[in-house]
């Protein structure tokens, strides 16, 4: 978890305020103890997790593919191939959806807004940092044009089925 207390504070907001603009079908399912809360989001999306990441083409054509995703402060980060076919949509689009579903366990889904990170963004040491330690080697050097993305996400909602499950005990 490298949330600071700041950041915990906004992810609970925007959490919030997706819940309160959700559909009364999402608001009957994700309940009480179903809902995630932004502490425990940070607690249980730790490590690298599978995302579904929706792009859209330019004639709106809706594509899904999966990325490897980190949790870090807060927002989804993950790299690509520069010539990926999701790169060049988020080129030209950065509107994204991004998916977390580990079976009927725990489910995050969120909207926004993909901005490209290079080596110049004062938050890329810290997330190729994370990103070695977890990998072992930069991501850059898996090929020639590898890109790192992190989503600002307008509308978030977590979901469990049940805490203990997904939680460390300590939570």
């Amino acid at each position: 978890m490298r949330e600071t207390t700041t950041e915990i504070t906004q992810l609970q907001e925007l959490l919030d305020a997706a819940y309160g603009r959700s559909t009364e079908h999402l608001r009957s399912i994700v309940t009480g103890e179903r809902k995630l809360t932004a502490e425990e989001l940070t607690k249980a999306l730790t490590g690298m997790r599978t995302l579904n990441l929706a792009t859209v083409t330019a004639k709106c054509e809706p594509r899904i593919s999966a990325v490897d995703g980190h949790f870090l402060h807060a927002r989804w980060v993950f790299s690509t191939a520069g010539s990926a076919a999701k790169a060049r949509h988020l080129r030209a689009r950065p509107a994204a959806s991004i998916s977390y579903v580990d079976g009927e366990r725990i489910g995050v889904f969120s909207h926004g807004r993909v901005e490209f990170l290079t080596p110049e963004h004062p938050d890329f040491q810290e997330i190729e940092d994370h990103l070695v330690a977890h990998y072992g080697s930069s991501p850059s050097t898996w090929g020639d044009d590898i890109v790192y993305c992190r989503l600002q996400p307008h509308w978030m909602v977590g979901y469990v089925s049940d805490k203990s499950a997904v939680l460390p005990a300590d939570a």
